[in-house]
């Protein structure tokens, strides 16, 4: 924001030289990032962080030189003597939740013309252009008070009526910058008895502005709440002085006076009569005490600063304090919305008190090993892994939205619909903290698909988060992933579906870690495609799934591509790495041959081939020493309802090397024990 100096020294008596002064402004917070002589005055440009609107105007300014050099603030003239009776002009505030105060003044018989030079030259060196006396009477005041005001051509409102109000349906309306606006539902607007004549706290309409012709206009002082005037700004794309203000937060106390102001400088310029003002103020200012430690200050800030001092400091930025022994109760007046906390009155009270006189202190922290966890080195572990495997990792946000999880259908009852909503949403994509990885996964593919990628492998290691209650959430780590390949032409043959690729990639994992007594079972995600999804259990505990996405959701999702086959897994890594063993036990290189045979069973379609290795694995022989899946076939020559699936078996003995007849007679045994338990037969 620029400020005159010359401007500032009107409200507070300094004799400091302007590089002294912007020097101290630096000091307490306003970073005075540059200053520069227009017509023989200095003008600041003042940094103003985000949290202090206050100080976005020359009265804010000149409260914190006011605190800093310990010098009593002057405010200008705000008190009107010769009032006429209140006018027949009403005020109803429709919305006051997003309208808080409307306050009004007629004033009439007004002649509209030039400003004079010196407001024009104050405006200019602000950077804002002079239109006639009343309009710049209003920005004059803006940049004086801090709170945006609005001139209306009062013959031109209906009835003499003024309506705060959201837009609805199909409203339409010109603004000042003769540009036709289609207005969202939600956007609040001042209207008259018929129309809209303003989008409140943006921009004023065309119909009503202010013209040479006008003799009688109504002024308007009002508080917006900050939020309605931030999302009407950015979905018109229309910013303004008001609204870069009223988005921020405006003084909801304070917006009388500077309608006061403006109207006495109305009538010393512009001539007119004045009228009583018309005050609508349904939702009160109350201030939220915030309880300090004298002691508690101290050790934030390092100091000792005595309680005496304390207060005398929030006694000069008109911080209204009480003292109650040990502790002191501050007011937040309502200007400073921002004090919330004791840590923020702790920084008021460093920022005059002087971050200079703060001793240097050097804070001792014991130093580590250096060594990494057990957990951080097997995640590490499992992230090598994962890339060998040709995955590539990811990083999101933590946040999604309750459509994410209607598009992956999880029913209500499912412990993923237990979401925690974020008090202050970039948007309603992000409103949520995730409970699944796999809608942010689904993002990473779409983004990519976008783009020409045709080969896509990524995985994510992150935190998920779920209400249980109470104060805080329930946090699990996850590892979750993607798999998608385009099918385009080669000139050799590959049948491998990406499913197994990924099935692999997670099996050469558990390899990599050492973990053994995995398996796979059929899963019931609801958005994976029946038949084609597996639960994934280590030691007998589930830890996650892996499968296809299902061809529904896959629809939802309009790709553009002919049945892509889209795999994803997700593993509770929590729970994962505590079934990873602290001890690797190796065992002797065998000293005798292996022998192999092969077993080629018909059993009932819905039997999985982990039930038949879990059979051979109960079968009473310390010969067998692997078992693996080779064959699984469906077609003419096997019965309908029936399906084929073949075993290698592994013999191998400790002791001795075997002979084919000890094998065979073991082989045969082990065939009766399969067809016994499955009731199924040899494939012939």
């Amino acid at each position: 924001m620029r400020i005159p100096y010359e401007w500032l020294k009107e409200f507070v008596d300094i004799t400091a030289t302007p590089e002294d002064a912007a020097e101290r402004l630096t000091m307490i917070g306003l970073e005075v990032e540059g200053a520069e002589s227009i017509q023989g005055d200095t003008v600041f440009e003042v940094n103003v962080t985000p949290n202090r609107p206050d100080c976005l105007s020359i009265i804010g300014i000149a409260r914190e030189l006011s605190a800093a050099f310990r010098t009593p603030l002057k405010i200008p003239a705000h008190e009107i003597k010769d009032e006429q009776p209140v006018s027949n002009f009403s005020i109803e505030i429709l919305s006051p939740e997003l309208c808080n105060r409307y306050a009004g003044r007629l004033i009439k018989d007004i002649k509209i013309s030039d400003s004079p030079e010196w407001i024009k030259s104050r405006l200019e060196k602000c950077g804002i252009r002079a239109i006639n006396n009343v309009v710049d009477i209003t920005n004059y005041v803006l940049l004086e008070f801090g709170h945006p005001l609005h001139a209306f051509d009062a013959d031109k409102i209906n009835s003499k009526k003024i309506r705060i109000s959201t837009a609805g349906t199909n409203n339409k309306i010109v603004t000042l910058d003769g540009i036709k606006r289609e207005l969202h539902e939600d956007a609040l607007l001042i209207w008259d008895s018929i129309k809209p004549i303003a989008i409140a706290g943006v921009m004023g309409g065309l119909e009503t502005e202010v013209s040479d012709k006008t003799k009688n206009i109504f002024l308007e002082s009002a508080y917006f709440e900050p939020f309605s005037i931030r999302r009407t700004s950015k979905k018109l794309n229309l910013v303004s002085e008001s609204s870069y203000r009223f988005e921020r937060g405006t003084d909801i106390e304070f917006l009388g006076k500077a309608l006061t102001r403006a109207a006495l400088m109305i009538k010393e310029i512009a001539g007119g009569t004045i009228h009583k003002i018309i005050d609508v103020y349904p939702v009160k200012y109350v201030p939220e005490p915030v309880e300090a430690g004298y002691k508690r200050i101290n050790n934030i800030l390092g100091t000792n600063i005595s309680n005496v001092d304390i207060l005398e400091i929030l006694k000069r930025l008109d911080i209204p304090a009480e003292d109650k022994g040990n502790v002191f109760v501050v007011y937040p007046p309502s200007h400073r919305r921002d004090i919330k906390r004791d840590s923020d009155v702790a920084e008021e009270i460093a920022r005059i008190y002087g971050y200079s006189m703060i001793p240097t202190t050097i804070h001792r922290s014991p130093l580590s090993s250096g060594r990494l966890n057990k957990k951080t080195i097997n995640i590490n572990r499992i992230r090598e892994a994962m890339r060998k495997a040709g995955f590539t990792e990811v990083i999101n946000y933590s946040f999604m939205s309750m459509s994410n999880l209607d598009m992956l259908a999880i029913p209500d009852s499912d412990r993923r619909r237990k979401v925690i909503a974020i008090s202050n949403p970039l948007s309603q994509d992000e409103c949520l903290l995730r409970t699944t990885l796999i809608p942010s996964l689904i993002g990473n593919l779409r983004y990519n698909l976008d783009r020409g990628i045709k080969d896509i492998r990524f995985f994510e290691i992150s935190k998920v988060f779920e209400d249980i209650g109470k104060q805080l959430p329930l946090e699990e780590l996850r590892l979750g992933g993607i798999f998608y390949r385009e099918k385009t032409p080669s000139l050799w043959k590959e049948d491998v579906q990406g499913f197994f690729i990924t099935k692999g990639a997670l099996e050469s994992m558990f390899e990599e870690l050492k973990i053994s007594g995995y398996s796979f079972s059929t899963s019931s995600e609801p958005f994976l495609h029946t038949g084609q999804a597996c639960g994934i259990y280590v030691k007998n505990f589930y830890v996650g799934y892996l499968g296809v996405l299902g061809p529904e959701i896959v629809e939802k999702l309009d790709l553009k591509k002919q049945k892509p086959e889209i795999v994803l897994f997700e593993i509770n890594l929590d729970l994962f790495l505590t079934l990873i063993s602290d001890l690797i036990k190796y065992s002797q290189i065998p000293k005798y041959p292996c022998v192999e045979r092969d077993i080629a069973v018909v059993v009932d379609e819905n039997i999985s081939a982990a039930k038949i290795k879990d059979i051979i694995r109960t079968f009473p022989s310390e010969l067998i020493e692997d078992i693996s899946v080779f064959d699984f076939y469906k077609g003419s020559s096997i019965p309908e309802g029936k399906k084929s699936l073949a075993f290698g078996i592994v013999y191998r003995s400790k002791e001795k090397t075997l002979t084919d007849e000890e094998v065979e007679e073991l082989h045969a045994l082990l065939v009766r024990h399969i067809l016994e338990k499955i009731g199924g037969e040899l494939r012939e």
